[in-house]
């Protein structure tokens, strides 16, 4: 069963593995990482978790039972009570409801955990997945914009003060929606 967890050290080698395996099904959509993202990679995992430890950014793996990483679902420039949301998840776990699931764990995590009162998202006018997760999970769109040279849309959220507003969030019987190790069940 899939999994949410919070982003460790331990985790770099499965999260290397996911960006090199994923490197062209991603660059079809947004822009490439480049080179130097891959072979400067440890160095970037950890300065990643020294701004997670800071509070500066949040963020999250999807993992299934081998460990194996199905997406990244992160929370960045954090200030003042709101977070831009980015996420990607591997070609094959998409189309399942893996990312709109996931990024529902995150929203409230933002809420409870996090104590966030408004998301940001934008994507690519095209990237019709995207469009269709945010849409899902709450996101309305405030704007077009340009990004990489091609039109985008700007969303937000605003986050309630509970998980009770998150009922649509499926979750495994007994696991709080607060838990950063939520079970991913689409």
């Amino acid at each position: 069963m899939p999994r949410l967890e919070r982003l460790r050290l331990d985790h770099a080698p499965a999260l290397l593995a996911f960006e090199r395996e994923n490197r062209a099904y991603f660059a079809a959509s947004i822009p490439d990482r480049g080179d130097a993202y891959f072979a400067e990679f440890d160095a970037r995992h950890r300065e990643l978790l020294a701004d997670q430890e800071a509070g500066l950014d949040f963020f999250h793996l999807v993992v299934d039972g081998a460990g194996a990483v199905l997406g990244r679902f992160n929370l960045f420039a954090v200030a003042q009570g709101s977070a831009e949301l980015g996420y990607r998840v591997a070609e094959r776990a998409a189309g399942r409801g893996l990312a709109t699931t996931a990024v529902r764990e995150v929203c409230a995590l933002a809420a409870t955990e996090y104590g966030l009162r408004t998301l940001r998202a934008r994507t690519t006018a095209d990237n019709a997945g995207s469009r269709t997760v945010l849409a899902r999970t709450g996101f309305l769109v405030t704007g077009d914009i340009e990004l990489n040279g091609r039109p985008g849309l700007r969303f937000a959220l605003d986050l309630p003060a509970s998980d009770a507003a998150f009922p649509t969030g499926r979750r495994a019987a007994g696991q709080g929606i607060g838990s950063a190790a939520g079970l991913i069940g689409d």
